[in-house]
């Protein structure tokens, strides 16, 4: 929370301060709109502070991610985000600038959502046993936005790279291809989150591209993705899966069922390539396990819950 409140402007950093200390550990987002009530949301609940945000608060938050040099982000204005130290994510809205067709830029910024990144270290502990036999099994965490798959398929990655502390397994070689710079977190390359010693990311690549490069550069033994859900995505996963690499990934969706229907899985269902899914929900909380799955879709184990 630290390095969130140092560049958020002392009029908006206030008001949060001023929270109990139960809203401020489960705080998910901090939204800032112009001439809008300062909103944040915690557990998945919304609570408008009462706090209007003005334009100079907004010129205030720019200025402070991007270092007073808003034209070096050229990058991360054309994605909508940008990623700050901590790998937390800032998601912007405004006037968006075309060309040729295409987005070039988000200009006159007036919407800022501050996505909170946190670790939880530990959570996929309890899920090895399934993840693992002789080796990793391929692996797809299905759930809605905001269920936790990407802090569960971080916490993986960071236990596949290190090893087990009792010698029970070794370490991998393991690559992450980090489009949106959610699951390490990156800043100037570097990962912000915690890993072990044999991990490589390649941040802000587009997933389908960065997969192939990944496997011709680094050589990992598994290859970590989020968001699956093009058919660009689909030919990749093919690709690395025929190469021999281990796949752990996450994709949207509600159930395993849910994904069944979508058309553009249908060639990974069918080629049984994924040998474990695990279903997430937020009844509880994020990172709550209503079910894992083997490679027929047979539910294994049921309401797990992971901290």
């Amino acid at each position: 929370m630290e390095s969130i409140l140092a560049f958020l402007p002392k009029t908006i950093s206030e008001q949060i301060m001023q929270l109990p200390s139960r809203q401020l550990s489960g705080m998910e987002e901090i939204r800032v709109r112009i001439n809008k009530p300062l909103e944040i949301a915690e557990k998945g609940k919304y609570h408008l502070l009462p706090y209007k945000v003005e334009a100079n608060d907004a010129i205030h938050l720019l200025n402070k991610i991007s270092h007073f040099s808003i034209y070096t982000l050229e990058e991360e204005l054309r994605r909508g985000y940008i990623t700050i130290e901590g790998g937390h994510r800032v998601g912007l809205a405004g006037k968006v600038i075309l060309e040729e067709g295409k987005v070039k830029a988000i200009r006159d910024v007036s919407s800022f959502n501050i996505r909170i990144a946190k670790e939880k270290i530990g959570s996929a502990e309890k899920l090895v046993s399934y993840l693992k036999k002789d080796d990793w099994l391929h692996t797809m965490i299905i759930g809605a936005p905001q269920t936790g798959k990407t802090t569960l398929l971080r916490d993986i990655a960071r236990i596949a790279s290190t090893g087990d502390k009792n010698g029970l397994f070794t370490a991998k070689k393991v690559g992450i291809v980090d489009e949106r710079s959610e699951i390490a977190g990156s800043v100037g390359g570097i990962p912000q989150m915690t890993f072990g010693a044999r991990l490589d990311v390649l941040d802000s690549c587009p997933k389908a591209e960065g997969m192939m490069m990944m496997i011709r550069s680094m050589s990992p033994e598994i290859l970590i993705v989020d968001e699956l859900g093009s058919k660009e995505d689909v030919e990749a996963v093919m690709e690395a899966v025929n190469a021999g690499i281990k796949l752990i990934t996450t994709t949207h969706g509600y159930s395993f069922e849910d994904i069944k229907r979508r058309p553009i899985m249908a060639p990974l269902l069918n080629l049984d390539i994924f040998e474990r899914f695990i279903e997430l929900d937020r009844r509880v909380g994020p990172g709550n396990i209503k079910g894992i799955r083997d490679a027929d879709g047979k539910e294994i184990r049921h309401k797990m819950w992971v901290n």
